[in-house]
């Protein structure tokens, strides 16, 4: 749908379906020809023009869209018409981006399963001083997406490599959730498996620094459950399906999101967990018997070492500290 209808205002039908991309979509933004025309010129081109670019040799790292097509960037689609080919993890979705924009170019599958097998091809290109491009689905190239070893060879090799910045998750998330952004670990998803996850959730327990993970919406509920478990009660905020259409944010204690997503089952669409960091210790519980019997209560159900992490997390006190005590009362429980 062009989004030109003379002068008259698109309908909210039309606004709501030109935020989301799909497969009949091609909205071009009504200023988007008075921008390019005042583009200073690039390599001899318009910037954000559907003809070829002059692009150096090398690798290039595209981002993409998370879900609304208009935050495509103009040198990013400058270097989608300009690479001599495109590799992508899943093609069909790159392909509905290429046809968006009208542009066409040679698309290839690279994926994890196949990794090794295309990045001696890619390599291979790469010596021959072709222009080619890694395009994430939906945000910044590897970035829980394929491409590290990629990346890491093609330096290697000498090859030049860089990045067209554009829309993240991550980041996104990050300023809406309305929690500290000075300092802040991403940790990608997490085991699908219930025993490693709530390890991996004990290592990042005393990490002083906002927490975000990438979780898939069936897992959400066990997930959560286990951050408050873990981490104890801090702030948090659920982002689901951000820029599109139902974008939602749900800021609350992860005791009430564990409790909310438990009786309201999986939502739908993507979703990025954001967790606060620890807070002060309490001065009430970083000692005596309020403290024995925080570690006590985890030792009934845990190893030493997990009883140790959990309560050093959950109180902001120094894992070792906790550790040395749980061992004191682990030993005075075996006499």
């Amino acid at each position: 749908m062009l989004a030109r209808m003379n002068g008259s205002r698109l309908t909210a039908a039309a606004k709501l379906q030109a935020q989301t991309i799909g497969l009949s979509l091609a909205f071009v933004p009504q200023g988007r020809k008075s921008i390019m025309s005042k583009e200073r010129e690039i390599n001899g081109q318009v910037a954000g023009s559907k003809s070829r670019v002059s692009l150096s040799p090398g690798l290039y790292l595209i981002s993409t869209p998370i879900g609304n097509s208009r935050d495509i960037t103009l040198r990013a689609l400058d270097v989608l018409a300009g690479a001599d080919v495109l590799y992508a993890e899943d093609t069909r979705v790159t392909a509905k981006l290429l046809t968006l924009h009208g542009l066409t170019r040679p698309l290839h599958s690279y994926r994890e399963h196949n990794a090794a097998r295309i990045e001696d091809r890619i390599l291979a290109e790469l010596a021959d001083g072709k222009v080619v491009g890694l395009v994430s689905d939906a945000g910044t190239p590897l970035i829980s997406d394929p491409g590290a070893r990629l990346v890491r060879a093609a330096i290697d090799g000498g090859h030049h490599v860089t990045a067209v910045p554009g829309p993240s998750a991550v980041t996104t998330a990050l300023a809406l959730a309305g929690l500290p952004v000075e300092n802040f670990t991403f940790a990608g998803f997490l085991s699908s498996s219930a025993n490693e996850r709530r390890r991996e959730i004990a290592r990042l327990s005393l990490v002083p620094t906002t927490l975000l993970f990438f979780e898939s919406p069936n897992r959400l509920a066990a997930t959560l459950a286990d951050l408050v478990t873990i981490l104890g009660d801090r702030p948090a905020a659920i982002a689901r399906e951000l820029t599109k259409l139902h974008e939602e944010l749900r800021r609350a204690p992860l005791s009430v999101l564990a409790a909310h997503y438990e009786s309201s089952g999986a939502p739908r669409g993507e979703v990025v967990i954001v967790v606060g960091p620890p807070g002060q210790a309490d001065p009430q519980v970083q000692t005596g018997a309020a403290l024995d019997d925080r570690i006590l209560d985890e030792l009934a159900r845990r190893p030493v070492k997990d009883a140790a992490a959990i309560v050093a997390g959950q109180l902001g006190l120094p894992r070792r500290v906790v550790y040395a005590r749980a061992l004191e009362l682990k030993a005075t429980q075996a006499k």
